[in-house]
């Protein structure tokens, strides 16, 4: 169930972009940012507010990866299972990530405060292997540097 406060919120964006062409993917991005992931009930007032096919908006949020129709963890660690990262070591940084969090790719923990996945690459093959945590990127990763900046998330 969505609170009267981000109602509030979601509506004054809907607003903000019901009359502009191409507004469906900031508006859908702004939308994750109040609710951490995109709630059925957002999806539907988004449809009505702009005038889009429910199932239209559902086909947009499934085909990319960067919107959640889950709770998402309010650290996002993404992974590189890209040949450089693998060939220096990505598959024991994996291990080390899921080992230091409790959760599989593709899996939030129960305090919402982590959310794994993976990707094919990251771009940054210079750095292999290569964490990722929101918008921050750690290179030349070791298991002891995994456990070292997931301690400092947890921390605060």
């Amino acid at each position: 169930m969505l609170e009267q406060k981000q109602i509030d919120q979601l509506s004054t964006i809907i607003n903000k972009y019901q009359k502009q062409k191409g507004a469906l993917i900031p508006l859908l991005q702004e939308a994750q940012r109040i609710f951490n992931y995109l709630p059925m009930d957002a999806l539907s007032m988004i449809g009505k507010g702009l005038k889009i096919p429910l199932s239209n908006i559902y086909g947009v949020v499934t085909f990319y990866s960067a919107f959640h129709l889950t709770p998402h963890g309010k650290y996002s660690i993404t992974a590189c299972r890209g040949t450089g990262c693998q060939v220096k070591g990505g598959k024991k940084i994996l291990h080390t990530i899921k080992e230091t969090i409790g959760i599989n790719e593709g899996e939030t923990t129960d305090d919402l405060m982590f959310s794994l996945d993976t990707v094919s690459c990251l771009g940054a093959c210079a750095l292999a292997p290569v964490m990722v945590i929101n918008k921050d990127y750690f290179g030349k990763m070791t298991a002891e540097k995994v456990k070292t900046i997931i301690g400092q998330y947890r921390a605060g």
